[in-house]
């Protein structure tokens, strides 16, 4: 290999983690010869002038990511991730199941809970869970679909076994980087990219707005669909933007919508127009203020009414919380085999459940060899990882799980799998992470090939999330494009050569164009001017 990867072997064998690149003794794995040729090619300056190209590009079109209060280019890394075919269909299978088998759940939580009656989970699971909403409790939205878009994180341990780290089927962000990054990498590395059939990631926003229309209420003809941002403080506004502008919908904010006789309308220029379909991209607790919290300005008044009379559609449903609390994470293979009679795909991570009195015994002896985690934690916030932990920190958490054991899960420290990351000068491992996006239409469930890769940008750290520092790299999915990949429904067109990926896939599309800032965007927000214009589980 060349001189930038001189240091990768060592590197390697420090890590003790399963490289996606390279085996141990420095052969490309499958997937990777092609990328290994270009990058053993190109000198440090190329790789430089590359890198700096790309970050560029994303401040150019504000592709950017709130980080310590900065607004910064989203991090990407020349180095693309690549999946196989054979493990993309291991990854997507998973995926598949495991958004039936929560759908299944939600489903009954809010229902009958049969669930609890047979002893597969304990009604305290639900009952504690900071995200079960008795407000929609019997209610069951339109089209029966609940998780409208998840986004499942995937790891890869030591022994190159695929488990899911954590379900997000709240109000799952990162898609944007997916379409942003793939654009970048098309220039950035397009010796490897234009050489090799990889699947194509531009038909999202067209599977998640046929998606949300298929579940508007049925006695909307025409559904007219909008996205609900917070507004422009929120860390993940730019993917609320470009989605709503390649979906071709109107973004509002809580301002702009309006409930009358349990109606949703936004206010346009034209007047008062009625909405069918809210996909939302604030926390249930600021989406109602009749029924959450009373001083919310983010939502509107009268949402959960609309919705339970069935006259408008929010997506993600609302309670959704309870299926990816970090206790139901424990439990979802069992409700899979409960469910869907199934041998789940993808594996757990192994995990302790605080709240039982010997697992909690176990873990406080040996705080500071697992990695504990508040079970509604998110971007990787109050996260504790023992090995790197200091007395009192340990000290610390140990009050805090004994406080409220329910509160807490833990888990082995798991070495994520590296892939070569370009920093200060070189290629060395960097432990990544990644997050498949679903769309789920009742009918079918949609898995964007490939997903967002996130990659810790310190060496050694485990610690990926965007919100903690963390990067991103593109994920190739070998393979021939498929249908699903350009347009959904539709077969390709008889120009595109279907053993090579094209960007752009289709011109009919516009190619131009969340949750942890709520709380200070409630607080301190600026008024924005706004111009408008008028497969189902068997459960």
């Amino acid at each position: 290999m060349p001189d930038l990867f001189d240091h990768y072997a060592a590197d390697m064998s420090g890590a003790a983690a399963y490289d996606e690149m390279f085996t141990e003794d420095q052969r490309a794995r499958p997937g990777y010869e092609r990328v290994g040729g270009v990058l053993g090619e190109l000198s440090l300056s190329d790789v430089n002038t590359r890198a700096d190209s790309m970050a560029r590009s994303f401040l150019d079109r504000g592709v950017t990511f709130d980080f310590a209060g900065e607004e910064r280019p989203f991090p990407l890394d020349i180095v693309p991730r690549v999946l196989t075919a054979e493990e993309w269909d291991v990854i997507e299978r998973g995926v598949k199941q495991r958004v039936r088998a929560l759908e299944c759940f939600l489903d009954d939580v809010y229902g009958e809970q049969r669930v609890v009656a047979d002893g597969i989970v304990p009604r305290a699971l639900i009952t504690s869970s900071a995200h079960f909403h008795r407000a929609v409790w019997g209610f069951r939205p339109p089209g029966g679909v609940r998780i409208h878009v998840a986004g499942i994180d995937v790891v890869r341990d030591q022994q190159g076994v695929f488990r899911v780290l954590e379900d997000n089927v709240r109000v799952p962000s990162g898609v944007s980087y997916v379409i942003e990054n793939r654009r970048a990498m098309a220039k950035g590395l397009p010796e490897a990219f234009m050489s090799q059939p990889i699947r194509a990631v531009e038909a999202y926003p067209r599977h998640l707005y046929r998606a949300l229309r298929a579940t508007a209420p049925e006695a909307a003809e025409d559904p007219v669909v909008v996205v609900l941002t917070p507004g422009v403080f929120n860390s993940a506004y730019f993917e609320h933007t470009l989605l709503a502008g390649l979906m071709g919908v109107e973004l509002v904010e809580g301002r702009d919508l309006v409930v009358r006789g349990d109606k949703v309308y936004m206010r346009t220029t034209d007047g008062e127009q009625r909405v069918d379909v809210i996909y939302k991209r604030i926390d249930d607790d600021f989406v109602d203020p009749l029924h959450f919290r009373s001083d919310s300005a983010l939502g509107c008044s009268g949402l959960v009414n609309a919705a339970r009379a069935g006259n408008v559609t929010i997506a993600n449903a609302i309670g959704n919380g309870v299926a990816d609390d970090k206790l139901t994470y424990s439990y979802v293979p069992e409700l899979i085999r409960y469910y869907l009679g199934e041998e789940p795909v993808l594996p757990n991570v192994d995990t302790y459940r605080l709240e039982e009195d010997e697992a909690r015994a176990y873990v406080l002896d040996h705080l500071d060899e697992l990695v504990v985690k508040p079970v509604d934690g998110s971007g990787g916030k109050g996260l504790v990882i023992g090995p790197q932990a200091t007395a009192a920190e340990l000290e610390e958490l140990r009050a805090k799980v004994l406080a409220d054991p329910r509160g807490w899960i833990a888990q082995p420290v798991l070495q994520l799998s590296t892939v070569p990351t370009f920093a200060d000068g070189e290629f060395s491992p960097r432990h990544v992470d990644l997050r498949p996006f679903a769309v789920n239409s009742g009918e079918d469930v949609y898995v964007l090939p490939g997903g967002l890769t996130r990659v810790a940008m310190q060496k050694g750290s485990l610690i990926v999330n965007s919100s903690q520092g963390g990067g991103s790299k593109d994920t190739w999915v070998l393979g021939q494009p498929q249908t699903q990949d350009l347009d959904p429904g539709q077969a390709p067109p008889p120009d595109v050569d279907a053993s090579v990926h094209t960007w752009p896939v289709s011109a009919s599309w516009q190619d131009e164009a969340d949750s942890g800032q709520q709380q200070q965007q409630q607080q301190g927000r600026a008024a924005a001017p706004t111009t408008r214009t008028g497969e189902e589980p068997a459960c």
